[in-house]
């Protein structure tokens, strides 16, 4: 069982930056694959990123490529994921899951088996 915990989120004009973090329990985090969603009022919840169990590969959807950067740290049990050149359409509530399959990249919702509650990140225009 893994609990996840999302901060970081908040306001922010178009063109700043936010990182969020995603805090994990439980002593076996690195054995978990993480990604990132996001949900905006009115649509699916959407992929957003990905890092592999030690940290080595990461994969991100096209829409957040070269301006979001995710990355971890299994000492301290903690995903982070670094947006910058934020835009009004990343406005939305981000997600943290982790994945236990060991494959990678998982990119849709059911593969993933632990969700965090949400932190909510808007982007002023």
């Amino acid at each position: 069982q893994v609990q996840l915990v999302e901060s970081g989120g908040g306001l922010v004009q178009a063109g700043g930056s936010l990182r969020l973090s995603c805090a994990a329990s439980g002593r076996t985090f690195s054995s978990y694959a993480m990604g990132w969603f996001r949900q905006a009022p009115g649509k699916e919840r959407e992929f957003v990123a990905a890092i592999n169990r030690s940290g080595g590969s990461t994969y991100y959807a096209d829409s957040v490529k070269g301006r979001f950067t995710v990355s971890r740290d299994n000492v301290k049990n903690t995903v982070y994921m670094q947006m910058n050149s934020l835009k009004p359409e990343d406005t939305a509530v981000y997600y943290c899951a982790a994945d236990s399959s060991g494959w990678f990249p998982h990119t849709r919702l059911h593969e993933f088996d632990y969700w965090g509650q949400g932190t909510q990140v808007t982007v002023s225009s």
